[in-house]
């Protein structure tokens, strides 16, 4: 039986082949590194962009060459929303801003 490492956040999702957060669900998307410094390395890569992240590093034997079945995250994926808006399922209304006159800062006189 060989091990695998596997990145986990503090909301319980994993982190993927397509480099972004999966919740678990299909675990084929799940990145899956043979050395423990890897896993450290994107642990330290992924934190030096969100300061407030948590994350474990865990440690999953394999079962037939596959990772076992993991625990499904209930917390929405971070970038859900952004999936939705791109597939059109969100449409956002946004107006324009008004433009302003324009108004000089400071206005001197000349004697």
């Amino acid at each position: 039986m060989s091990s695998v490492f596997v990145v986990s956040n503090h909301h319980g999702h994993y982190w993927g082949r397509g480099k972004r957060w999966v919740d678990g669900q299909d675990s084929s998307r799940v990145l899956a590194l043979t050395h423990r410094d890897e896993a450290v390395n994107s642990v330290f890569e992924l934190s030096s962009k969100d300061v407030l992240l948590r994350c474990d590093i865990l440690t999953l034997n394999l079962v037939d060459g596959k990772l076992p079945k993991l625990e499904v995250s209930s917390i929405p994926l971070p970038d859900a929303e952004d999936e939705a808006k791109q597939n059109g399922q969100e449409e956002l209304d946004v107006t324009p801003l008004e433009k302003a006159s324009s108004t000089p800062m400071s206005t001197t006189e000349e004697n």
